[in-house]
C-alpha cells in the first residue's frame, strides 16, 4: 500500500532524512522505532506532504505523491494521527469527528462503527474536545482519522501521555483494524512493550537513517530494545 524509497528531506542546510525506504502492506502494522530526534515525525509528515521532499519517491497504492498536496493525500486514502493529537478543542466531540468528513459530499454522516470501536466518544458527542481526558482526546484523534475510511492509517506516537486502559483499548483497536484487511498501518513510537506487540513488522531509525528492518515477531532476537537505547 505504502511504498517509500531513498526519500531525502532538508531543513535549512540540516539532512533529517538520509535515503530512507520502507514499505508497508495491507493487513499489517508497521511501527517506526528509534530515539527523539532521529527524523521519525518528520517521515510523517514527509509522507503527509507536511514538508517537502528533496528526493525520493512516496507511491501510495502505486499513484506517486511527491506532488501532490497535503488534502489531495488525505483524498487518495491517507489518515493521519499527529503527535500531540490536535484535535479541536473548542469544537465538539461530534463536530471534530465531521471535520474527518470535511472533503465528502454534503450529508456524508459519521459512520457508526467508530463509536463500536471508541464506546466513549458516542458518551459524549455533545462535549467539547478540550474537555476531554488526554486518552479520550486521543481516541477522538483517530476516530477522526478513520472516518473517511482511508487506505493507510498513520499514527505520531499515540501512547505519549496515555494511560495504560486507554493504551491497551487503541491497541486492541489498531490490531482489529490491521486483522481486517483492508488498510495498511505505520505507527511511530518510542514505547517499545507496545510496539512489540502490535508489530508485523518494524523500521529502527538512527540520525534520519533506517538502521535495522525485520519482522515484528523476531524483535527481541533482533535486539531492537537495544538498538533504541543507543
Amino acid at each position: 500500500m505504502l511504498e517509500i524509497k531513498g526519500v531525502n528531506q532538508f531543513y535549512g542546510g540540516s539532512h533529517i532524512l538520509r535515503d530512507v525506504s520502507l514499505s508497508a502492506r495491507v493487513g499489517e502494522i508497521t511501527v517506526v522505532l528509534g530515539r527523539n530526534g532521529v527524523g521519525k515525525t518528520t517521515l510523517l509528515k514527509s509522507i503527509m506532504g507536511v514538508v517537502p521532499i528533496r528526493s525520493g519517491s512516496i507511491a501510495l497504492d502505486g499513484a506517486e505523491l511527491q506532488k501532490s498536496a497535503s488534502f489531495d493525500r488525505v483524498r487518495q486514502g491517507i489518515g493521519f494521527v499527529p503527535q500531540g493529537r490536535e484535535i479541536f478543542g473548542r469544537l465538539t466531540v461530534e463536530d471534530n469527528l465531521n471535520m474527518g468528513l470535511a472533503y465528502k459530499s454534503a450529508g456524508s454522516k459519521i459512520p457508526a462503527e467508530l463509536f463500536d470501536l471508541f464506546p466513549v466518544l458516542k458518551q459524549m458527542l455533545a462535549r467539547r474536545g478540550g474537555d476531554l481526558s488526554g486518552g479520550q482526546q486521543q481516541q477522538l484523534a483517530i476516530a477522526r482519522a478513520l472516518a473517511a475510511n482511508p487506505k493507510l492509517l498513520i499514527l505520531d506516537e499515540p501512547t505519549e501521555g496515555i494511560q495504560p486502559s486507554v493504551i491497551k483499548d487503541i491497541g486492541r483497536v489498531l490490531r482489529l483494524l490491521a486483522d481486517r484487511k483492508t488498510m495498511a498501518i505505520v505507527l511511530v513510537e518510542q514505547f517499545y512493550d507496545f510496539a512489540a506487540e502490535l508489530a508485523d513488522q518494524y523500521v529502527v531509525m538512527e540520525r534520519g537513517a533506517v538502521i535495522k528492518t525485520g519482522r515484528g515477531a523476531d524483535m527481541a532476537s533482533d535486539g531492537v530494545k537495544q538498538l533504541m537505547s543507543i
